[in-house]
């Protein structure tokens, strides 16, 4: 069993950063490939970004790729999402999630991940 718990979520203007931050329970967080998500009102939720157990792989949605940056820290059992240049089309709840499988492969499918924090808002001024 994992528990993941995000933080660092807030109002921040149109082309600010924000850094958010998902704690994790338990030994098993360093073997997991991790991923964060996001769900906008009245939307479906969607992949942002996935990294390896090792950390040294990463996947990125389009919307992501090129401002925001996955990382993690397994000595913490942190995982990171640092979000720059940040937009309206940011505003969302977003999750960290834990793939359960030992999976190498990065799954940008959110019924692929078998654990989710409670969510942190971001909401994004213009």
């Amino acid at each position: 069993q994992v528990q993941l718990v995000e933080s660092g979520g807030g109002l921040v203007q149109a082309g600010g950063s924000l850094r958010l931050s998902c704690v994790a329970s338990g030994r098993m967080f360093r073997r997991l490939t991790m991923g964060w998500f996001r769900q906008a009102p009245g939307k479906e939720r969607e992949f942002v970004a996935g990294i390896t157990w090792s950390g040294s792989g990463t996947d990125y949605s389009d919307s992501a790729l090129g401002r925001f940056t996955i990382s993690r820290d397994n000595a913490k059992n942190t995982l990171y999402l640092e979000m720059n240049n940040l937009k309206s089309e940011d505003t969302a709840v977003y999750y960290c999630a834990a793939d359960a499988t030992f999976d190498i492969a990065i799954a940008n499918d959110r019924q692929d991940y078998d654990y989710w924090g409670q969510g942190t808002q971001v909401t994004v001024s213009s």
